[in-house]
């Protein structure tokens, strides 16, 4: 009994049955509109006269609903007064990647929202009526005011209420059925508002579609981001080490190794400022590119890092353009951080060979108990490994169109080795 009355007792149903009652004030100055055919055309039966305004005004309200507008201010409404999760509805967009789905409704889709709006305004004057007139009931025929009574016939038998008790006890069951009336209208309109105002099904495909593209965009970027930082961060530990065991002994050196140190930092925060800036959906700049015209910066670095680096590069790398040599750059990079990390200490192979068809990568290092750095005299400390290099590089390989692989070479050496198609890649 109590669980029944609880939509009687929450605040939702009224704002509800408000919002259905706001249609009527919204349809009456279309139904000034409406009445013109009829009392143009006064020799036409009462009935036809009625039936004539109704379809009119119907159809006014249902032109009203065709409009983008409407549809997002009743979506809107809805939201706050029936309390339904809608989306707001895709705004159209003047240009749009041929990959993603147009979000334009079908002809059916169009007319969900005139269908809602002619239901919206149908079941708030049903309810205004009835509601009003059961308010009137409740109001005035307590103790006969205003001379009021109430009669009921019903199958032959009649009861009449003048007064007393009788009329107290009509009076809140009155006030009752009004309230029932709010729920039921409310609920009428919280159940037919995602179907008919939720989105149609051009534009849930767009949004998935757009979902997947900022899905895909974002782990791109978290590719470069992971690239780039996670070479930064090895390298200038390594760095820092050096520079602290020879700062006594060789400050030229030292001196050699701190200057390193900021220039991979500071080509790691152009690559961080760029991807947070996209991240926040603000206008970002032009992205840096790291091509392999960059490759002898970075194996320089490594040098100063004390890794000793061979460079067997054939070929002519200025064929390699484009979004191919910026891939190669970030492959390479990563190899050669897993190389520091990873690596024994031994010298690194670095292999780059271009061909009319086909670009072949290499690193190639020593392997042992070499997940350390040397941080001071007597003193070793391990590098974090995430497990997202090897996946990454997979991942960006098999986007190209090309074949990885990466594994032991031998007893004590590991070897990656990457084979990128030129010609679909460029």
């Amino acid at each position: 009994m109590i669980k029944g009355l609880r939509p009687l007792l929450r605040r939702s149903t009224y704002s509800g049955a408000l919002f259905a009652y706001g249609a009527v004030l919204a349809s009456l100055p279309l139904l000034s509109f409406a009445l013109l055919p009829a009392l143009a055309w006064r020799s036409a039966p009462e009935g036809v006269q009625i039936v004539v305004v109704l379809l009119v005004w119907a159809a006014l309200i249902g032109l009203i609903g065709l409009a983008r507008t409407t549809r997002r201010v009743l979506v809107v409404s809805a939201r706050r007064l029936l309390r339904v999760a809608l989306p707001t509805p895709a705004a159209p967009r003047a240009a749009v990647p041929s990959s993603v789905p147009s979000s334009v409704p079908s002809v059916a889709d169009r007319w969900r929202t005139p269908l809602w709006l002619l239901l919206h305004v149908t079941l708030g004057w049903t309810g205004a009526l009835a509601s009003g007139v059961l308010l009137f009931v409740a109001l005035t025929l307590p103790g006969g005011w205003l001379g009021a009574e109430f009669a009921l016939s019903l199958f032959g038998r009649s009861v009449r209420v003048e007064g007393g008790w009788q009329s107290w006890a009509v009076a809140s069951g009155c006030l009752l059925l009004a309230a029932a009336v709010c729920v039921l209208v409310t609920n009428a309109l919280r159940w037919s508002a995602p179907r008919l105002l939720g989105p149609s099904t051009a534009e849930r495909l767009a949004l998935a579609a757009e979902r997947e593209l900022r899905l895909a965009e974002r782990n791109r970027l978290a590719h470069e981001l992971h690239d780039s930082i996670g070479h930064t961060l090895t390298t200038t530990t390594i760095q820092a080490a050096v520079a602290s065991e020879l700062m006594s002994a060789d400050p030229v050196a030292a001196r050699a190794a701190l200057r390193s140190i900021e220039e991979s930092a500071r080509a790691a925060l152009e690559d961080l400022d760029y991807v947070l800036g996209v991240l926040r959906e603000q206008e970002a700049e032009t992205a840096p590119t790291r091509t392999l015209a960059d490759l002898p910066e970075l194996l320089d670095r490594l040098r100063h890092a004390g890794a000793a680096v061979e460079w067997d590069r054939s070929g002519d790398l200025a064929q390699v353009q484009g979004t191919l040599s910026r891939a190669a750059y970030r492959i390479l990079q990563e190899g050669l951080t897993n190389a520091m990390r990873h690596g024994a200490g031994g010298p690194i192979e670095v292999r780059v060979a271009a061909g009319p068809d086909v670009l072949e990568l290499g690193v190639v290092n020593e392997t042992g108990a070499g997940t350390e750095v040397s941080a001071g005299p007597g003193r070793r400390k391990a590098f974090p490994t995430s497990g997202h290099g090897l996946p990454g590089l997979v991942e960006r390989v098999r986007l190209l169109h090309g074949e990885i692989e990466a594994g032991p070479d031998g007893p004590r050496h590991w070897r990656l080795a990457v084979r990128l198609p030129v010609r679909l890649s460029a």
